[in-house]
């Protein structure tokens, strides 16, 4: 079994269970692919395998039968990106926060290696949003698993997208942004936005505009068939375009467009967890404090 590694800083306590870990992936002869930034933070503490493989690219890392993803849901995002069109299996190991999509917590290592040799586990498919464009605004990185959003930068005033479907005029939003949220993301940003909660095998996408002005733009859903495309005028020339926690600046002259990406990521999901848990646990959905 071959195994790729990816990760940010995680706190102490996680260390000895991922030391572990890294032990038992050795004694059972996987081999290990870890990523350049992780190896960089896994040597000073004396857990980097001295077999590993360190890759510094996509093209570097290959084809891993899983990957696995140290951190939080940021550090998952990232590793979506690193596997990207080859849909290598990840598994989301929760060292930092709120940990939604990365749910397997550190105590969960043994059982979760077991797991993979097993086959107990199933695959959780997730469609990505890609972004079209005149310009190459993510160095070729143009998909994402969360959303995508356009809005106003820090000091500027409103800004107003005019939205396209599918070719058809759909809006013109008076707004700090607007967001294109895929069923994955609508427990994110696009919740905050006030967009409905979706389950995440859900063929469609969500559009929620950001602090709207006119107060009966309500966030709408359409088919992940669509084709959304916008053009961005106001007083500031400049916008800010993000896909997932990638940003950039961009002008008004970039043409810009949304719609479902050929390829998706592939989470994996262990027996015991599931979508309805996780939002009980970690968004405390439904909770009543009466009672």
């Amino acid at each position: 079994m071959t195994i790729a590694l990816h990760g940010r800083n995680f706190k102490p306590e996680a260390q000895p269970y991922i030391a572990q870990m890294l032990k038992e992936f050795q004694q059972r002869g996987a081999e290990m692919l870890i990523s350049k930034t992780f190896a960089e933070f896994l040597q000073p503490l004396e857990l980097f395998p001295s077999d590993c493989i360190v890759y510094d690219s996509h093209e570097e890392l290959g084809k891993p039968d899983f990957f696995l993803s140290f951190g939080g849901d940021g550090t998952l995002l990232e590793a979506v990106t690193h596997v990207a069109e080859n849909e290598t299996p990840i598994v989301g190991i929760n060292t930092g926060r709120l940990g939604f999509l990365a749910n397997t917590s550190p105590d969960e290592l043994n059982t979760m290696i077991d797991a993979l040799y097993k086959g107990y586990y199933t695959f959780d498919d997730r469609m990505l949003i890609s972004v079209v464009s005149d310009h190459d605004i993510f160095e070729g990185i143009n998909f994402g698993l969360n959303e995508f959003a356009i809005t106003k930068r820090d000091t500027s005033s409103m800004i107003v997208v005019h939205t396209y479907l599918n070719g058809e005029y759909l809006n013109s939003y008076w707004a700090d942004g607007l967001i294109v949220s895929t069923p994955t993301g609508s427990t994110g940003y696009a919740l905050s936005c006030g967009g409905p909660v979706v389950m995440p095998q859900s063929n469609l996408f969500i559009v929620a505009p950001v602090s709207p002005h006119n107060l009966n733009v309500r966030p709408l859903i359409v088919s992940d068939d669509s084709v959304l495309s916008f053009s961005i005028e106001g007083r500031s020339k400049n916008f800010m375009v993000s896909i997932d926690s990638r940003s950039k600046v961009i002008d008004s002259s970039v043409q810009l467009a949304v719609k479902k990406e050929r390829f998706k990521a592939r989470l994996v999901k262990m027996q015991e967890h599931n979508f309805f848990n996780t939002l009980r646990h970690k968004l405390s959905w439904g909770l009543d404090t009466r009672n």
